[in-house]
């Protein structure tokens, strides 16, 4: 396997052999529903000894209905993550859609997320490698995993070495997502950390997220497990209070008074692998 630069992110270290978490709502919800998820973050944090990256959306803008929630915009969404850096410690991600939306939110969180629909908008990422901060790509549901290499030359030859590679499932007919894990196994390649986006891959597109035709709950266990075995060095689960009355997402976000017992087996593959990996013989 291709040796993996490791990137820090706030307090922790991406690309070692623990594995790490990014989690949060879909969405920027209320102030206090974002800081309740952060606090209940924070202490499995601390008891799994698991390294967590706080994540949440400011702004929602590939939401299928202008009547669906879009998040409370960029001022105020960067307010609150701020917030929870301040309160909790918790290093910050967040996504943008517009180049003029970059500089800003490097200005708040440790990484600027790349939208699996504008993973190639060139603009975009090169004010993202321009703000120095980690940069999480995420892989487009239309690109070969080989062709993502091609994105993150962009943000190379912009000047960014940070960066982190997040898998989140290939569009597969009509609305619906698979997990090839082929994947893992090119985007090892790019030699950067590769992160598996659970809950995402799990959507069923075209119906509305509050649904609960929504997602394929049903197949959590089975992809989670395959692809932590498969190798990647972070998960990704977007979490939860109460996900049925999530402003976003509401059919996949996972319930967060569950997160600690779902993530236990795959702490416990990842450090199976990890072992297996160092000592194994190449042939």
């Amino acid at each position: 396997m291709t040796p993996k630069k490791q990137i820090q992110v706030g307090s922790v270290e991406c690309g070692t052999d623990r594995l790490f978490l990014i989690s949060g709502p879909c969405v920027i919800e209320d102030e206090s529903l974002m800081m309740q998820t952060a606090e209940s973050l924070k202490k499995m944090s601390e008891k799994l000894q698991l390294p967590v990256i706080f994540k949440s959306s400011f702004m929602k803008d590939n939401r299928s209905s202008l009547e669906h929630y879009h998040g409370p915009g960029l001022e105020e969404g960067l307010r609150i993550l701020d917030q929870v850096k301040r309160q909790f410690g918790l290093p910050v991600l967040t996504d943008v859609h517009y180049p003029q939306q970059v500089a800003p939110t490097g200005e708040v969180v440790d990484v600027v997320q790349i939208p699996a629909y504008l993973c190639m908008q060139s603009s975009l990422l090169v004010e993202a490698a321009k703000t120095g901060k980690v940069v999480n790509l995420k892989h487009g549901q239309f690109l070969a995993p080989e062709n993502l290499a091609k994105p993150v030359k962009k943000i190379e030859d912009a000047g960014g070495d940070k960066v982190i590679l997040t898998e989140r499932g290939y569009t597969f007919g009509y609305n619906d997502l698979v997990v090839d894990p082929r994947s893992f196994y090119h985007l090892n390649q790019m030699g950067y950390p590769v992160v598996f986006d659970i809950t995402h891959s799990i959507r069923k597109y075209g119906i509305p997220s509050k649904d609960p035709r929504g997602s394929m709950r049903e197949f959590l266990p089975v992809i989670s497990r395959a692809g932590v075995a498969a190798g990647v060095d972070g998960i990704f689960i977007e979490a939860h209070p109460n996900p049925p009355a999530a402003l976003c997402d509401a059919s996949s976000q996972y319930p967060l008074d569950q997160l600690e017992e779902f993530v236990k087996p795959l702490m416990e593959i990842h450090q199976m692998v990890t072992g297996f990996v160092e000592h194994s013989t190449p042939v």
